[in-house]
This record gives structure tokens, C-alpha cells and sequence, in this order.
């Protein structure tokens, strides 16, 4: 795996986790504490004067203070932790184990937690370094410190762990509402179809070879099994240009590939063995498909709330039919955007493009067999279909569209 594909990855890894938003957190609470502690021990170095009231504080007073404000934000956040995964429960179960991702990487719950989490941290450090010369430390010596600066601190990350929670309260029954799930989901598929639709318009396919004929040189594996989860094109296109190949990727991002599965297919002159590890390199496999240089996972997701929505046991029309309209407007976006999709070689590495019909299919040939038997989500999509062809600027995506409807239900 090249340096590129696998810092990718390690970033998709790392934007789906639940962990590092968190655990950054904890890392800058500690050095926070540090330096107001730093502070406290150096007070010539404040610009400002602490109110005459906190320096009043005993050591006593201070102590217990600060061990309430740690106990019940740890407290609180256990108990936060507990309903994102009621949440994730819930939105899992009832829309499918795919969502379990966008639950995961929501900034909302990432830095709900990580903020109560932190603020426990702060306070349990500034708790330790509050030192008394009496009872139990008289014997040691230790002259009195009551950490005024990191105490006041300590107060204002508790206003805001108090709003947090507030925030939390509210965020946590809006991520797990139907609409909103679908609206992101939308939203993102819109946008992704927008930039990858960009991405195509600054290629020069002047510059694009044709693909040779007849049988490749050699054909590339992975030698394991997995979801592409990134491709590298740009050091492919590299490594072609440089060693004059034609390169063919048959399969798309997204895809499962076995250990023999061909992943590239070459032509050229012999390829040297330092650059099939580099060929090899360009990808990166997980585990499951994700949205990163994959669009159809989002439409994937959207299908599958439609299909969990008409099975029997849930029979929701309703919210088949606003995932219904979440995929129209991506496939207008995907018709008119500056052209619409289309298949555009990368220079010398021909890719398996996303093309309109593509999209079509997915978005609404597969939820057909699921929605043709229910009277408002079948009328709904009848309304979609009467719509689109008045909306498609370009005659090569009303002809997809045309070829599209031939291949449908003839109900419809």
C-alpha cells in the first residue's frame, strides 16, 4: 500500500471513528492543565488579577470543588455515551447497519463526548496538584497551593459542559430523525455527484490515448481479499506515463476483490518488478465499501432505507418516498451539472466511470421491485418519471432515460 492510498485510508479510518475527536481533547485538556498550573506557580506572568473572591478559596473548599465537578461530568458523560448508543441502536435497526458510519463520524456527538471527557480530565489533574501543609501532608513538608487560575478554569469548562449537555439533549433526537437522516444523506450524494462532475470537466481528453487492442501485456492482483476502499489514480497515471503503459481498472472503488480477483489489466512493454509493487500499492482495502471515491454507497444506503421501509413488519410509505426524492435530485444533478456524468479517460489509465444510466438504475430501478406494490410510493415514483424527462438537458441522458423505462415494469 503506497504512502498516499494508505494515509487516506488512515484518514476515512480516523473521520469514521469515535475515539480521536475525543481523545484529542483529553491530550489538550492535559497540557492545559499543565500550563495554568504553570501559571498558578508563576503569577507574575498573568496579565490580569484574579478576582479577590476566588482567592479566598481554602484548600478544603477547593478540593471538594473540584472532586464534584470531576464525578459528575464523568458521570454525565457515561451517561451520554449511553444514549448515542441507544441512537445508533435505534437508527441501525430500524434503517440499516450502514448508518452506523454517519452516526460515528458526527461532529455533534464526537465533540459532546469529548468535551465532558476532557473537562473530567482537567479537573482530576488540578484536583492532584492542590497540595496542604497540614493533616496528612505535614510530614512531607509541602507548602500550600490552591491553583486559583486553574480553578476559575475548571468552572468555565464546567458553564460549558452544562451546554453541551443542553446541545447533546437536543442533537441526539434530531440525528435519529427519518428526515434529517435522509436529507444528509441527499445532501452529500448532491454534492459528491457535483465535484466528481467538476473533477471530469478538467480533464483534456486530447490527451487521452486509445486503448490498445487485442490482449493485455500482464493483468495485476491484490493477493488478498477485501472493499477498495481507495485508489490511488494519480500514481497510476504516473507510473503509466512513466513507463509507457495503457492501464485498465475494470473495477470500481466500492468493489469486493478477491485474492486472484484482476484489479489491473496493462499494456506495454515489460513492466519492471519494482513497479508492480508500486501498481499493487495504489490500492487500499478494508473491511466494508465507504463513501470516499464511491458515491453509489450513499445511493446504497438510501435504497436500503427504502426497502426496510416497505417490508412488511414497518410498511412506511412515507419515508420511501422522501429517499425517493433525495435520489431525483441527485439524478438531475447528475444529467445537468455543467453536462452531467459522463465517461471521461484519465490520460493513460482508463477507469470504470460512473455514467447517468448508472445512476438511473440504481436509484430507482432497484427500489422498484420493492414500492411497485404499494399504491402511494408506486404513484410517487409515476410522478418522478413523468417529470424527469422535462428536466434532462443533455438528448444523450433523455436517451439513457428512454432506454431506462424500456427495461422497467411496463406498469409503470
Amino acid at each position: 500500500m503506497s504512502k498516499r492510498a494508505l494515509v487516506s485510508k488512515l484518514i476515512q479510518d480516523v473521520r469514521a471513528s469515535y475515539w480521536f475527536l475525543p481523545g484529542s481533547l483529553v491530550c489538550l485538556a492535559a497540557l492545559l492543565a499543565q500550563g495554568t498550573l504553570y501559571l498558578d506557580q508563576h503569577p507574575d506572568f498573568l496579565p490580569f488579577d484574579l478576582p479577590k473572591g476566588l482567592r479566598d478559596t481554602q484548600v478544603d473548599g477547593a478540593r471538594s470543588l473540584m472532586s464534584i465537578i470531576s464525578q459528575s461530568v464523568f458521570g454525565v458523560a457515561g451517561v451520554m455515551f449511553s444514549m448515542t448508543i441507544v441512537a445508533v441502536s435505534f437508527a441501525s435497526g430500524n434503517f440499516g447497519p450502514r448508518l452506523i458510519g454517519n452516526f460515528m463520524r458526527d461532529r455533534g456527538n464526537q465533540w459532546s463526548l469529548g468535551i465532558l471527557v476532557a473537562t473530567f480530565v482537567y479537573a482530576l489533574l488540578i484536583t492532584r496538584a492542590i497540595q496542604s501543609p497540614t493533616g496528612a501532608d505535614a510530614d512531607l513538608s509541602t507548602a500550600l497551593f490552591v491553583p486559583y487560575l486553574s480553578i476559575l478554569i475548571a468552572l468555565g469548562l464546567t458553564f460549558v459542559s452544562v451546554f453541551t449537555v443542553v446541545y447533546f439533549v437536543h442533537h441526539i433526537p434530531e440525528t435519529i430523525n427519518v428526515s434529517n437522516i435522509t436529507a444528509g444523506l441527499g445532501k452529500r450524494l448532491v454534492r459528491d455527484i457535483k465535484t466528481l462532475i467538476d473533477t471530469q470537466s478538467d480533464r483534456d481528453p486530447s490527451t487521452t490515448p486509445t486503448q490498445p487492442t487485442g490482449d493485455p501485456a500482464m493483468t495485476v492482483t491484490l493477493g488478498q481479499s477485501g472493499y477498495i476502499q481507495t485508489m490511488n489514480k494519480e500514481q497510476l497515471r504516473n507510473l503509466a506515463q512513466d513507463h509507457d503503459l495503457f492501464i485498465d481498472v475494470p473495477l470500481p472503488v466500492g468493489e469486493f476483490v478477491t485474492e486472484d480477483t484482476v484489479v489491473l489489466r496493462i499494456w506495454g512493454p515489460q513492466v519492471p518488478d519494482e513497479a508492480k509493487e508500486e501498481l499493487t500499492s495504489c490500492f487500499a482495502l478494508g473491511h466494508s465499501p465507504t463513501e470516499s471515491q464511491n458515491l453509489m454507497f450513499i445511493v446504497d444506503q438510501l435504497v436500503e432505507m427504502i426497502a426496510r421501509a416497505m417490508s412488511p413488519g414497518v410498511n412506511d410509505p412515507f419515508t420511501a418516498i422522501n429517499c425517493l426524492n433525495w435520489l431525483h435530485s441527485a439524478c438531475v444533478a447528475a444529467a445537468n451539472h455543467k453536462g452531467g456524468l459522463r465517461s471521461v479517460q484519465d490520460g493513460p489509465v482508463k477507469t470504470k466511470a460512473l455514467e447517468f444510466g448508472d445512476l438511473l438504475e440504481a436509484s430507482f430501478g432497484v427500489p422498484w421491485k420493492y414500492i411497485h406494490a404499494d399504491p402511494l410510493c408506486a404513484r410517487h415514483m409515476r410522478v418522478i418519471f413523468a417529470q424527469l424527462p422535462h428536466q434532462l438537458e443533455e438528448p444523450e441522458h433523455l436517451d439513457s432515460f428512454r432506454a431506462f423505462m424500456d427495461r422497467v415494469d411496463p406498469a409503470i
